[in-house]
Parts: structure tokens; C-alpha cells; sequence
């Protein structure tokens, strides 16, 4: 089985070829600023960048497909799975829920499917919702909670975690820890999410880019402090927040090289996000009452030897800790797009 996979982000266009589950070719395809600023927006973008995932294609001698799966975008929620691209999906991914490069992953699949006669998929977007009806209440019943968040590197490390314990997804109660530009702590009960923090919205612990849940009358005084515009407090909470707010680098790597140096206020601020993480985790283990069969960290920071340690410090008595470095996207889109044609071929 020969499957292409699409992965677009905000200036490239990440492209690989996986044959039987193996990736035998990628490449991300680079897309200048001032090229990408010509277009008003991001659906405007569709030909250009479908025209470069062609000529991929041609550099690889064109290979013979047997499907096609792209990222995907902010679509109405929905629950988790894989999605063949129909008419119906495409207007959907035209007119999305925000403005996101991964808008544009299924588009370009379907384009690409088109032309050779197959089948487009996505699957596990961000906007994938299978919580429970409790969870979807906050304190104000204007402000629902809503379920945004890591689903396709989430249900991806679930998969994997329940494979190395001898037994299904669907069988199993997880606590997954994304830990990347944003953090998400997902509760996986028998195959679902059944609770998350919005992580797009900066909800949950903090973490590089990302403010986290914040004391609300201190938010709603610094909105009407007249000192930001609307844009600009929205930078502070989802760009600007987390490290970056605290130390002026959202960088991982930077952090440790920082502590290392012997810098407290930065050995300070990890070990406040690791209490951030693990505080998360424990509010989920209340979620699926206490019965978790293994705690996963996963995403750039899980590359982070302290800091896995850390949380495993204080998390250890709820469940064991596994860990997954890295969030292979082009791989769970591959996997997703096998199981999809699997059913059918």
C-alpha cells in the first residue's frame, strides 16, 4: 500500500510518499513569506500549494498511489476517526472555523485524488470532540468548555501505548501529555477523549507560547487596561505567554541550556510547568476515577530527560509513566490513511 501525505503548515507544506508503513520519500516544501502574504487567504493559497505537492510527485517519478491523506483543519467538532474528503467536507474545509494552514491538508489531498482516480482521507483534526457531557461545562453558561487540542499525535501515541501494554485502545484508560508550542493533557477512556483543556485557546497548563489558564478578574483587567488592542491581548495569552512571557524564548532546548547554566528563574519557571503538567494529569485521573492504566508524555518537550523525570516524580502513584518523544504527524496521517483503505480493500 502506497500512500501520500500532506501536512501543511504556515510557510511549507510538509509532503512524504509510505509505502506498506515505511516512509520512502518526503520533503517540505518551503514557501516564501512575501509569497505566501499575496494571498488573502489561506483557501487562496489551494493551487499553488497543490501545484508544489505535484511536483513532488514528478521529482519521485510519479509514483502509483493507493490513496491520499492530508491534515486536518478546523472543521465543526466532531469525533475522532479518519474522513474520506467528499463534497460535503470540502465546503466544510472552505469555509472552516478559523484560519489555519492545516485547512488546506485535506484540499490539496482531494485535488491530488482527483486527478489519478483515488481517494482522499484526513483524520483526528484538532477539532475532534468526544467529551463528556459534563466536561463541556464551565462556570458561565456563555463560555461552554470546548475540545480543541493535539487529537492526531494524541490518539496516535494512545494507539502505540496500548499496543505496548498487550491490548486495544478501546480497552484501555490513558492520561496522554502533549507537550509542544501548546500542551494538552487528554483523558482516554475505552477508545475516546472524554476530557481535555482547549490547548488553540491557551487553556490548562502553561507552556512555551501559551499562557494557560489565567486568575480571570486580573485577565479582564488587563483587556480594559487600555494598553492593548484586542489583537495584541490575544498575543500575550497564544504567541506571547507561557516561556516566552517568563524567559523570551519558546524554546525547549534554550530552557534546559538556561538551567544548566545555573539560571534559578528559569529552573523556577520548569519546574512550574512541570507542577502545571502534573496538576493537569492528576484533574484527569479524577476524570476517569482513578482507574489509568498508563500515563504518556509525548511532543518536543518529552525529548527533555528532566523534564520527564519531573512530572514522573510527581505523577508516578497514579499510573506508570511511558514515554514517546516527538509527535510524528506524517506517520499517524499514514497509519490513519491503512486503516481506512483497510476496511474497504
Amino acid at each position: 500500500m502506497r500512500l501520500l501525505i500532506i501536512n501543511p503548515g504556515s510557510t511549507s507544506t510538509k509532503v512524504a510518499i509510505f509505502e506498506d508503513g515505511k516512509q520512502t520519500s518526503a520533503e517540505t516544501l518551503r514557501h516564501a513569506s512575501e509569497l505566501i502574504a499575496q494571498y488573502p487567504t489561506v483557501y487562496d493559497q489551494l493551487d499553488f500549494r497543490t501545484g508544489a505537492v505535484t511536483a513532488f510527485l514528478g521529482s519521485c517519478g510519479n509514483p502509483k498511489l493507493d490513496g491520499v491523506v492530508g491534515r486536518g483543519g478546523l472543521l465543526p467538532p466532531m469525533p475522532s476517526g479518519v474522513y474520506e474528503v467528499d463534497d460535503e467536507l470540502v465546503e466544510k474545509l472552505r469555509h472552516p472555523m478559523g484560519q489555519h494552514a492545516s485547512n488546506l491538508g485535506g484540499l490539496i489531498a482531494k485535488k491530488v485524488a482527483e486527478e489519478r482516480g483515488l481517494r482522499a482521507f484526513i483524520a483526528d483534526s484538532v477539532t475532534t470532540d468526544e467529551l463528556g457531557p459534563l466536561a463541556r461545562y464551565s462556570g458561565h453558561p456563555m463560555i461552554p468548555r470546548i475540545s480543541i487540542f493535539h487529537a492526531l499525535n494524541q490518539k496516535s501515541v494512545a494507539r502505540r501505548v496500548a499496543a505496548d501494554l498487550g491490548r486495544r485502545y478501546d480497552e484501555v484508560n490513558l492520561i496522554v501529555c502533549h507537550l509542544g508550542g501548546g500542551v494538552s493533557v487528554g483523558a482516554h477512556r475505552a477508545g475516546k477523549v472524554v476530557d481535555v483543556a482547549n490547548a488553540l485557546d491557551g487553556e490548562g497548563p502553561f507552556a512555551p507560547e501559551r499562557a494557560g489558564t489565567l486568575p480571570l478578574t486580573g485577565l479582564v483587567e488587563l483587556c480594559y487596561s487600555g494598553r492593548y488592542t484586542h489583537a495584541e491581548a490575544r498575543k500575550l495569552l497564544t504567541g506571547g505567554g507561557g516561556f516566552v512571557a517568563h524567559l523570551g524564548t519558546n524554546s525547549g532546548q534554550k530552557l534546559s541550556e538556561m538551567v544548566d547554566a545555573g539560571d534559578e528563574h528559569a529552573a523556577l519557571i520548569e519546574k512550574a510547568f512541570v507542577y502545571g503538567v502534573a496538576k493537569e494529569v492528576g484533574r484527569m485521573a479524577v476524570v476517569l476515577e482513578g482507574r489509568v492504566d498508563a500515563i504518556a508524555i509525548t511532543g518536543g518537550l518529552a525529548y527533555s530527560a528532566r523534564i520527564c523525570s519531573l512530572i514522573e516524580e510527581r505523577v508516578s502513584p497514579v499510573a506508570k509513566v511511558l514515554r514517546y518523544p516527538g509527535e510524528d504527524e506524517m506517520m499517524a496521517l499514514a497509519e490513519a490513511g491503512a486503516r481506512a483503505l483497510g476496511k474497504v480493500c
